[in-house]
């Protein structure tokens, strides 16, 4: 698994984003975070760990399995 940290949460829309330890944002939806209900226990700033698979609409990587680390 990676690490990273969140750096926006739109909670609304359902999707973020997670600074990489590289400094690049990866993307992440709901339905990537692991827990009982999505965003449970994510906050901005926040190190998460992640893992990372292609996007199914070609649109390059985003991040799944995404917990608090």
């Amino acid at each position: 698994m990676r690490t990273g940290s969140i750096v926006r949460l739109v909670r609304d829309r359902g999707f973020g984003f997670i600074r990489t330890d590289n400094g690049q944002e990866v993307f992440f939806h709901a339905t990537g975070v692991t827990g009982a209900t999505p965003y449970d226990g994510l906050n901005e700033g926040q190190t998460v760990s992640y893992d990372v698979e292609r996007d199914t609409r070609g649109r390059g990587e985003r991040a799944v399995n995404v917990q608090v680390a």
